[in-house]
């Protein structure tokens, strides 16, 4: 039987999962194969150098599905940020109806989006901040344990202890994000009083996902032990799966006058694009959470979905055969 949650029919979708928004990943061909298989895909807005070429993927996205996808927004607090306001009006006269935003402080564009109907979610990876983002008018938040990929926050709080802290101090739902890869972890999830799942890391290891094949066996092959965590000492942590390059980054972190325009060269985003782009794992970072330990095949999105639901179900099947007469 269908799963349904707060988030489902908030989001209009089928199934409480939820693609995260991921750099140089979260294109047309991914999106639509999750929403397609009744999940919620998310067109990562910073892959496209315009607001224009933004558009033309909303555009190219819904010519390949007629289910409700999203875009992800990430705010980086830089000097020379995107031009933020014109991502926000493409996103909006383009009537997109769902945001994930994350990153610095999305005070404005909350208001906007909710100011044009836009259901908004923002990613955190603290309490404290998912409390900020519902003051500001967020919807539901992506609360990001410590297993995840990309920036886990400064905390080192595990999702089992932060997602229901963070439902015990919200009022709006929850997504639970890092370490998720199957229907026992959404099971999981839903017990610790989330309404779904968001997930990176099982996506980039599906047959749509836009990425070369040798990046797909490095998360294969890995196992939840293979992550490294970077850029600790300048404040702005994140995890990866290790690979030769993450690995020499750790190396010279250890080093005690280490600068990051000695790291720069390996951590540089354009590197990392053509690692996904050429398979080239000796020259680029792959980011990937823990929950590599949890992969062990590729399928299509449409199989991975199915397959969790099941999964779900059969657990709350089990546990309910297990409870006391």
């Amino acid at each position: 039987m269908p799963i349904s949650t707060t988030i489902t029919r908030m989001l209009g979708i089928d199934h409480p999962v939820v693609q995260g928004g991921m750099m140089w990943v979260g294109k047309p061909e991914l999106v639509s194969a999750v929403s397609n298989a009744g999940a919620l895909g998310l067109l990562t807005a910073l892959i496209y150098p315009t607001a224009d070429d933004l558009r033309r993927a909303i555009d190219a996205t819904r010519a390949l599905t007629d289910k409700p996808f999203g875009v992800n927004l990430t705010l980086m607090p830089i000097t020379r940020a995107p031009p933020y306001p014109e991502y926000r009006r493409a996103i909006i006269e383009s009537g997109i109806k769902v945001v994930e935003t994350a990153g610095h402080s999305p005070h404005e564009h909350i208001e906007d989006f909710k100011a044009h109907g836009v259901t908004v979610i923002h990613k955190c990876t603290s309490v404290r901040h998912a409390l900020a983002a519902q003051r500001m008018g967020a919807d539901i938040v992506t609360i990001d344990g410590f297993e995840c990929a990309g920036h886990p926050g400064e905390d080192d709080v595990g999702g089992l202890v932060l997602i229901p802290a963070a439902v015990d101090a919200l009022e709006i739902p929850v997504l639970a994000c890092g370490g998720f890869a199957d229907g026992r972890g959404l099971a999981a999830a839903l017990a610790l009083g989330a309404q779904g799942i968001t997930m990176g890391t099982r996506f980039c290891a599906t047959q749509e996902a836009p990425i070369h094949a040798n990046v797909k066996q490095v998360i294969l092959n890995n196992d939840e032990r293979d992550t490294r965590l970077i850029l600790r000492g300048i404040g702005n942590t994140g995890r990866v799966a290790f690979t030769p390059v993450s690995g020499k980054v750790v190396e010279l972190q250890r080093q005690p006058d280490v600068n990051f325009e000695q790291l720069r060269p390996y951590v540089a985003g354009e590197k990392g694009r053509q690692t996904l782009e050429n398979g080239d794992i000796e020259n680029g970072l792959v980011w990937a959470g823990q929950s590599q330990g949890l992969i062990h095949d590729i399928p299509t999105c449409a199989d991975l979905i199915a397959r969790i639901m099941d999964q779900a179900e059969a657990v709350f099947i089990r546990l309910g055969a297990m409870a006391p007469a």
